[in-house]
């Protein structure tokens, strides 16, 4: 899960000036008009919005402006490092997470957003690395712990990893992403019973979450509830069709392997 700062004008009372002095004692401070931040504002708004269009191209030409104007906020360069992950354009998004954590090492977001780059290139440690970061600087950050989860899930380390899930859940219970991740980790543990009744119990709560209904028709799939299996995939086609590519749910989502050999099942034989 990505974090980025959605207005600009937020982004520089936070870095510019500085809540948490302790985080920013590096940082040079430089002063801008209000009609400089206004601007800023305004080119913000239209970079996070050619990012909701799945205009990555100019989004990232918007925030590459930004920095121009202002080169000493983190945020502006994180922000684009997370358009250039969108870009899978990893190498290029993780130096824009080091210039970032360059002007601010206490940023926990710039840390957060380079353990999923390097996810993205199965680099597990790193990752890790910068998940622990996140959670020295931050130590009730469900989002680390759920990320932290995925790289451990990246290592097959399945216990772990359903450790870190469950915490983020504690912190967080709320968080129907951790609560996924600690059904389909349950799954590939073994608990098929209790993976089943964590499932259901998230489409019962958010019917229009996709990556639970795809499970559930997984998991039914393979327990012989055809029917039931073949409604819920109506429903998570219907949300988001990525989920008809084993490689996609494989390799960009994740699932863990046991649930990825359940959904080929469906999809073979439906």
């Amino acid at each position: 899960m990505i974090r980025c700062l959605i207005g600009f004008l937020c982004v520089c009372f936070i870095w510019l000036w500085g809540v948490d002095a302790t985080a920013f004692a590096q940082v040079e401070k430089p002063q801008f008009t209000e009609q400089q931040l206004k601007k800023g504002d305004k080119i913000a708004r239209k970079a996070i919005k050619a990012l909701e269009k799945g205009d990555l191209n100019q989004s990232e030409a918007y925030w590459t402006k930004l920095i121009e104007e202002f080169p000493q906020n983190p945020a502006v360069w994180s922000n684009r490092g997370n358009v250039r992950v969108s870009q899978h354009r990893i190498k290029d998004a993780i130096a824009d997470f080091d210039r970032s954590i360059a002007i601010a090492p206490q940023y926990p977001d710039a840390y957060l957003n380079r353990g999923i780059a390097y996810e993205g290139q199965k680099n597990w440690d790193l990752a890790l690395a910068d998940y622990n970061q996140v959670l020295e600087i931050s130590p009730q950050d469900p989002v680390a712990y759920n990320n932290r989860g995925n790289a451990k899930a990246g290592q097959q380390k399945w216990q772990e990893a359903l450790t870190d899930y469950e915490k983020a859940i504690e912190i967080a219970p709320s968080f129907s992403l951790a609560r996924a991740n600690a059904a389909l980790v349950t799954y590939q543990i073994g608990d098929r019973f209790e993976a089943t009744r964590q499932l259901r119990n998230l489409v019962r709560k958010y019917p229009m979450f996709p990556d639970v209904r795809a499970a559930m028709t997984a998991v039914l799939w393979v327990e012989g509830k055809q029917g039931e299996a073949e409604s819920n995939w109506v429903a998570a086609v219907g949300l988001d069709n990525r989920y008809q590519s084993l490689d996609w749910v494989a390799n960009i989502r994740r699932w863990p392997p046991k649930m990825v050999e359940a959904l080929e099942q469906f999809l073979t034989l439906s």
